[in-house]
Parts: structure tokens; C-alpha cells; sequence
């Protein structure tokens, strides 16, 4: 006795010629701001803005292609409505660094180790004290380079990591105390 038993198989097979996967990894700066007059707080406010090419690049040097990182990065104020953008650098930032502040050198940005794809000075705001009434319309941070440190600098190849357009300019006078706090993230802000 003769028994056939039937078979069936289907096979396929499918050429991916250019598999796609993504993986995104955002990066923000988070701005945090606040106007004292008088010792008392007259305005507060926050908001988001660029980081530059150069910053980006910079992370990426140090990270993955073992380039000295920054040990210290620096705050400043600027003083022309401008917007920064990404292709802002150091050297050419766009806008006019404001040095009408007591603090005889651009203000260090203290900030903490990393926690949970977070760094931030908010436990070490950067604290600007106004010599003179001017409008204030926003912030930047930079470091590296030959000098850092000197207000108004743009040579020396430093590096602008990133910048932070205010909302509505902000009109200060003397004695006027600005404390700012950038927060970066790896993570959507």
C-alpha cells in the first residue's frame, strides 16, 4: 500500500536594498531668566532657542573622536535684536556682545554632572550685574579657545555652543542683576 502524504511550502524572500533605522537623539537648551531691581525680582521668564553647528560638532570631537573637551564654558549677554542661528559661531556669533556688567570677565557656567540626559547650573545661576542702562536681548554660552574668558572676544578660536534670543527685549539699568540658567538636554525640551 502505497500512501502519499501532501506537501506545500511557500518560500519568499525579500531584498532590502537600503534598510532604514533611525535613531534620534535631540538636543536643547532650555533658558531660564530673572530680573532683579533693588533686590527685588521685577521679571522672570523661559524659553528654548539654538544650538549651534560648532557646539554640536564640538560634543561630537570630544565624545567620539578624542578631542580635548572644554573644561570651562562661559555665559554672555548680547545687546542687538538679533536671532541666533545655527550656523552662528564664535568667531562670527551675529550678534554684539553686551560687556556693560560689573563682572570683569564673562560669567563661568557652573554646572552639575549629568543626571538622567540633564546639565545644568540652576544650583549656580550665572549672575550679571549691570553697570548701565541698556536693552539686554539675550544670552549666550561659549568656551575654548585662546581667551574665553574677555568679554567682547571673538578670536581665538572658541567655540559658541549655544544662544538664547529673549522673547521681548529687556531694558536694565545700573545695579540691575540678571541670573541665567541653561539647561541642556539630550532629550525633546
Amino acid at each position: 500500500m502505497k500512501s502519499i502524504l501532501p506537501l506545500n511550502a511557500k518560500f519568499s524572500a525579500e531584498l532590502i536594498s537600503s534598510p532604514s533605522m533611525k535613531a534620534i537623539i535631540p538636543i536643547g537648551s532650555w533658558w531660564e531668566f530673572e530680573q532683579y531691581r533693588d533686590g527685588k525680582l521685577v521679571d522672570q521668564w523661559a524659553q528654548k532657542n539654538v544650538t549651534t553647528t560648532q557646539g554640536l560638532n564640538s560634543m561630537l570631537d570630544a565624545t567620539f573622536h578624542g578631542t580635548t573637551a572644554i573644561g570651562t564654558w562661559y555665559m554672555g549677554l548680547f545687546e542687538n535684536n538679533y536671532t541666533p542661528l545655527v550656523t552662528d559661531t564664535y568667531a562670527v556669533p551675529g550678534f554684539t556682545e553686551s560687556t556693560a556688567y560689573n563682572e570683569s570677565a564673562r560669567v563661568v557656567y557652573n554646572e552639575a554632572a549629568a543626571v538622567n540626559k540633564v546639565t545644568t547650573n540652576v544650583a549656580n545661576k550665572s549672575t550679571f550685574t549691570m553697570n548701565a542702562t541698556k536693552t539686554i536681548y539675550g544670552a549666550f554660552l561659549c568656551g575654548g579657545g585662546s581667551a574665553p574668558t574677555t568679554k567682547g572676544n571673538t578670536a581665538g578660536g572658541g567655540i559658541l555652543f549655544a544662544a538664547s534670543q529673549f522673547a521681548a527685549a529687556k531694558s536694565v539699568v545700573a545695579n540691575d542683576v540678571l541670573l541665567v540658567t541653561c539647561t541642556i538636554t539630550l532629550a525633546d525640551v
